[in-house]
């Protein structure tokens, strides 16, 4: 029977590096960001009351139809005894995924928050003749207001980061690893090492010269070549902040995870 985990987390954080260090043992599937969590979404409103045969719906019958998803979706042709599926959307789900999966485990991929808004104003930066999905494809905005659009409830960032503490602070918090890219470019391979220990998976000797990755076609069609983009190597790169000053300072002090006291629920940070 194979197991399945999760990856989830903020934004620009690393999901895409882990998934592709995560592919090249042979026994694991993972890949980006899978439609999986909107269709977990869009069943639980199909059985909720709004539907007004949910009354014949049992959550024993709830249950598995959401697990039927995963059946169906992965298939009995997916050979990997490991499946790691990505969605930022996630980190909101552990009570759901709960009563699903009760062994599961979610990777959340975290970053310092001024450099995840670097990363993305970089990217929409890049593209400027292809306005953005990030942006709500507006071509007006200046880099204020992509920012207070990219950190709103319903944003890029902000919806992210309210799902992880969500989770970080919630009772099924156990389930929950917190894998900073810091640590992931800086020392891959202790890095890895906890992923594996956290998921109760036999260590695998990965190969951080030759990470391969490529959704081209995808990052393409979305109007942002090379957004999920890995380098072949793993290794910190420095660089300089494409930030007004007062935007950096804005998300300086948002990475609460760093914060010990904080971390009520004993959440696994690496």
């Amino acid at each position: 029977m194979r197991s399945i985990h999760f990856i989830s987390g903020l934004p620009r954080s690393g999901s895409t590096l882990l998934a592709a260090l995560l592919r090249q043992n042979p026994r694991f599937h993972a890949h980006m960001s899978s439609p999986l969590a909107g269709m977990v979404d869009a069943m639980l409103g199909e059985m909720s009351d709004r539907n007004e045969l949910s009354t014949f719906i049992t959550n024993e019958q709830r249950r598995r139809v959401l697990r039927g998803l995963f059946d169906g979706y992965y298939g009995q042709e997916m050979t990997a005894s490991v499946i790691f599926d990505t969605s930022r959307t996630w980190c909101a789900k552990l009570p759901v995924l709960s009563g699903l999966f009760p062994d599961y485990r979610i990777i959340a991929c975290v970053r310092h928050v001024s450099w995840i808004v670097d990363s993305l104003e970089r990217a929409v930066q890049k593209n400027t003749l292809r306005p953005s999905f990030m942006v709500n494809f507006d071509t007006r905005g200046t880099i204020y207001n992509r920012v207070e659009g990219f950190a709103t409830g319903e944003g890029i960032l902000g919806y992210s980061y309210n799902a992880l503490k969500d989770a970080f602070f919630g009772e099924h918090a156990p389930h929950l690893m917190l894998l900073q890219y810091e640590t992931l470019v800086r020392d891959p391979a202790m890095a890895m090492a906890a992923v594996y220990d956290f998921v109760g998976e036999p260590a695998f000797n990965h190969d951080f010269d030759n990470v391969h990755f490529d959704v081209g076609a995808f990052d393409d069609r979305t109007g942002m070549p090379g957004l999920h983009a890995v380098a072949a190597k793993v290794q910190a790169r420095g660089r300089e902040t494409v930030l007004p000053p007062d935007i950096f300072r804005r998300f300086e002090n948002d990475a609460f995870w760093r914060h010990a006291p904080s971390n009520i629920r004993g959440v696994r940070v690496v």
